[in-house]
């Protein structure tokens, strides 16, 4: 799992516990003073927060555990997977799209980073340089003809490469 979406999560974790732990029972404890709990908002508010940091923090951990299970040297090394980069030719647009496929923590369409979740990133995932991946969007089909890959693998080989070179 990357570091960053590792600290990322983690930080939720450690934020929504304390949350948890301290801030919402004062303010559940706060509101039970106030006198009635069947007409009190104050304690409603604090007992649905409680229920959704719950919640949120079930999902974290989940997502957790799953990416904890990713293990790079399953990415094939020939075919575009998580941390690839791809290069593709949109001829719906007719132009060419760099996207990165990566979690769906780190998606940004905006910046060229596509979830491996997302229709595009399905689309992409296991193809090679050559093949087309037909896309099917809101919009309609789109084609989208792979150009360049570059795998996590290749990234991490040309990072050991500038690294022996200083």
């Amino acid at each position: 799992m990357p570091e960053h979406i590792k600290k990322k999560l983690l930080d939720e974790i450690k934020q929504l516990e304390y949350e948890l732990a301290h801030e919402l029972p004062a303010e559940i404890k706060k509101a039970v003073a106030l006198g009635d709990l069947s007409e009190n908002a104050e304690y409603h508010m604090a007992k649905q927060r409680q229920d959704f940091v719950n919640a949120r923090l079930g999902q974290l951990k989940k997502r957790m555990a799953e990416l904890s299970l990713v293990n790079l040297a399953n990415i094939p090394r020939d075919k575009a997977g998580f941390g690839s980069t791809v290069v593709v030719y949109d001829a719906t647009k007719n132009e060419e799209i760099v996207y990165r496929l990566v979690t769906s923590e780190e998606s940004d369409v905006a910046k060229g980073l596509i979830s491996t979740t997302s229709p595009i990133g399905r689309g992409l995932v296991g193809k090679r340089v050559g093949d087309v991946a037909t896309i099917v969007t809101p919009n309609g089909k789109r084609e989208l003809e792979i150009l360049k890959l570059t795998t996590v693998h290749d990234e991490a080989d040309d990072e050991d490469a500038a690294g022996e070179q200083q």
